[in-house]
């Protein structure tokens, strides 16, 4: 029995879904844990592409899908992307389907304060999505929050409703200089959502728990990336939840030793979405041809990704944060073509060498990354599915991988989808 957790290790955008896609296939459940719609998981099978950003990436394998306690919702979304996978064919419903009762829900005011704060900030701007997330989660640690054991209880859900809203138009209209928002037009869209989403909404740590005493194998999956974690990332341009694996267990019910394994995943080269601090970002030829060869477009946003060379710097520190078992390599045959790459081993900061990821975000700012520099390769990988037949100087530069950071490399992507992988050692097996 294995219940193995997959999260990203750079800035997010890393292809978890296509890995949380292809490990599915070995498990019993898959568990999202954290974060909201502001994330975008896109899965290639058979030549189509899918997109999912709160029902998680096992249901194309038809494996029982939970969104677990740790994750914020829009129900909106969450019933639209139920009827785009369903019209895509894939079979979606509370058999395979379900949602924490303890989940949070984003609410109207949320999006539109979120929108509304980030514009205020101008410059000082953090890149959010707009989804509401962060005010959700502002909320929920606050003890505002309306979760979705209170959304199916319509007389609670018109008292929570009403003194919460006042709070909310105060800020909306004093603060923000917005219009407010009518209680009566929320609580008859939200009343909708309930009716249809309470056969999905269940006690999902009990169903877990038991699951994984019956034997059955789980999958946790993360979204986002360490590196956008609220407490370890490159604060304040991150995002609102805990990214790192611990956050699996308290983001759906579970204790720590059901957990068996964690697996990283690691794009082969870096990008990064937003504001923030990017030490190893190109700003040249290279850059571009990553960028528009890779297809470096946020899921979510459709925002341009900022694109880079590796950094063992965030790989190293991700490794210590996650307690990470393996490594998954992805977009590795985005680099062919590329002669000369380079690997960030460590920053060059006032004259000494730092080894690890500084906290203060003007220090991270002004390091300047220290590079080995490695022969590239020209051939392209995509048809290849065994590690022997891989190039010489693509099979030196995930040896390089493995040497910085002390993990092994579990899995290897060469292209979109889901056939497009060598897989070196299977976590489930």
């Amino acid at each position: 029995m294995a219940n193995i957790v997959i999260v990203g290790t750079q800035w997010g955008d890393e292809g978890k879904g296509k890995i949380v896609d292809l490990l599915a296939e070995f498990a019993d459940i898959v568990v999202r844990f954290q974060g909201g719609n502001n994330a975008g998981h896109t899965m290639v099978v058979n030549g189509e592409t899918f997109i999912s950003h709160l029902v998680p990436s096992g249901i194309l394998q038809q494996k029982l899908c939970i969104i677990g306690n740790g994750v914020v919702v829009d129900p909106q979304v969450l019933l639209e992307e139920i009827d785009y996978l369903k019209s895509k064919g894939i079979s979606v419903g509370p058999d395979n389907l379900m949602v924490c009762e303890k989940a949070h829900v984003i609410m109207p005011y949320h999006k539109k304060i979120d929108v509304s704060m980030e514009n205020r900030k101008g410059a000082c701007k953090i890149g959010t999505t707009g989804r509401g997330i962060g005010p959700c989660y502002d909320d929920k640690v606050s003890r505002r929050g309306i979760r979705f054991i209170e959304l199916i209880d319509p007389d609670l859900l018109k008292e929570k409703l009403s003194y919460i809203l006042d709070e909310k138009n105060f800020i909306l209209e004093k603060y923000l200089s917005c219009e407010a928002m009518d209680s009566e037009t929320i609580l008859n869209e939200f009343s909708a959502y309930a009716e249809r989403l309470a056969p999905f909404i269940k006690n999902i740590s009990v169903i877990i728990n038991n699951a994984i005493k019956d034997g059955k194998q789980v999958l946790f999956e993360g979204a986002q990336g360490t590196h956008l974690d609220i407490d370890h990332g490159t604060y304040p341009y991150v995002t609102s939840s805990n990214t790192v694996s611990g956050n699996a267990c308290c983001g759906s019910g579970v204790g720590p030793k059901a957990i068996t394994g964690i697996i990283g995943i690691v794009k082969a080269y870096t990008t990064r979405v937003g504001e923030g601090p990017f030490p190893t970002e190109l700003f040249d030829e290279t850059g571009d041809y990553i960028q528009k060869k890779g297809a470096e477009f946020g899921a979510t946003t459709g925002r341009k990704r900022r694109c880079g060379w590796l950094d063992t710097v965030l790989l190293r520190n991700a490794a210590r944060l996650n307690s990470l078992t393996g490594l998954a390599v992805t977009k590795l045959d985005v680099l062919g073509g590329v002669e000369t790459l380079k690997i960030c081993t460590g920053y060059e900061y006032n004259g000494k060498i730092l080894k690890d990821v500084p906290a203060g975000i003007k220090v991270l700012a002004a390091c300047k990354p220290v590079y080995e520099v490695l022969p590239g390769w020209k051939e392209d990988i995509s048809e290849i599915r065994s590690l022997k037949d891989l190039p010489d100087a693509t099979r030196s530069y995930l040896n390089k991988i493995e040497k910085l950071t002390d993990i092994p490399i579990d899995i290897i992507s060469v292209g979109p989808g889901r056939n497009e992988t060598i897989v070196l050692n299977n976590p489930f097996k």
